[in-house]
């Protein structure tokens, strides 16, 4: 008979361990702060060793919750896995991909046709959403994942990096006949923002891009405003492909447009974007079809 601490008190201590936070963990398991001490404390009494170094901040792992922490990690991931597996009605469903909205209209959409060559008997359900869908909880089997670095606690690897520059139709640049020689020359345009729902101070946004503009044409006007808002970025790039005005784009969502030349570049100065990852929960009962996805998407991109 095996002699296994409570199941409480090791979903507590990997939660915590994961979260870096008794707080986090107490709210993801939908009890309390108090309550998950407890059980860490418990968990420690068994062990007859401390899991963690009692600090206001940050939280440390001793060198026993070091050890312990990725056995219960992959050990949880992997009794998730299998449940989901027994579940599953059809072995043969579909390979669910969570991306970011944008990513998925512009740029793996138009490249599906490539997957169901290479891969017919695997169909694919794309959820194109912004939101970040939790694949411990068997939300999806792979996320795209747009992020500056790669997310922890998953399988991840790294597919493309983008870079942004205003983007335009060439058919609005010819509309007055004029050439782009410097940044301040945009101005005659309109300009296309778009919202950064992540909030992130360093998104490369117009605001950005002019600051950095300003350090090599001095002539460019300090506070000049959009002229055209979206809540969506697919809208603000609808909007630059009906040649509406002029956006901040990522180079790998329009890539095909810049290739086929129904978009161009107004100007060659540019601001750093995120990574795409590929990311998937380890020890998946989907493992074998995953890393045909990865395969294809290392390939294709």
């Amino acid at each position: 008979m095996r002699n296994c601490p409570p199941l409480r008190a090791l979903h507590a201590f990997e939660a915590v361990a994961r979260n870096g936070s008794f707080k986090a963990a107490a709210a993801e398991l939908g009890v309390t702060p108090t309550a998950i001490s407890h059980h860490v404390r418990l968990l420690e009494e068994i062990c007859g060793r401390k899991l963690f170094q009692r600090r206001p901040r940050p939280l440390v792992l001793t060198g026993a919750g070091t050890r312990l922490f990725p056995i219960l990690r992959n050990g949880f991931d992997l009794l998730s896995g299998s449940l989901a597996a027994v579940a599953e009605p059809d072995f043969q469903a579909p390979l669910r991909v969570t991306s970011p909205n944008a990513f998925a209209s512009r740029w793996l959409v138009p490249r599906l046709p490539k997957w169901r060559e290479a891969n017919p008997a695997v169909p694919l359900d794309i959820i194109g959403t912004d939101a970040v869908l939790d694949l411990r909880a068997g939300a999806a089997d792979v996320a795209i994942r747009y992020t500056r670095r790669s997310p922890l606690g998953f399988a991840a690897q790294e597919i493309c990096r983008d870079s942004f520059f205003p983007i335009c139709s060439p058919r609005l640049l010819a509309s007055d006949g004029r050439t782009i020689e410097r940044a301040a020359d945009l101005l005659r345009y309109p300009l296309i923002h778009f919202d950064w729902m992540n909030r992130d101070p360093d998104a490369p946004t117009w605001p950005r891009w002019l600051a950095t503009a300003r350090s090599i044409d001095p002539d460019l006007i300090p506070h000049k405003a959009w002229d055209l808002s979206f809540r969506e970025e697919l809208h603000a790039i609808d909007a630059v492909v009906a040649g509406q005005g002029i956006a901040i784009c990522s180079d790998v969502v329009v890539g095909r447009e810049l290739e086929n030349g129904s978009l161009v570049k107004a100007h060659q100065l540019s601001l750093p974007g995120y990574s795409f990852y590929i990311v998937w929960m380890p020890h998946s009962p989907r493992s074998a079809v995953i890393e045909s996805f990865l395969a294809w998407m290392r390939t294709v991109a």
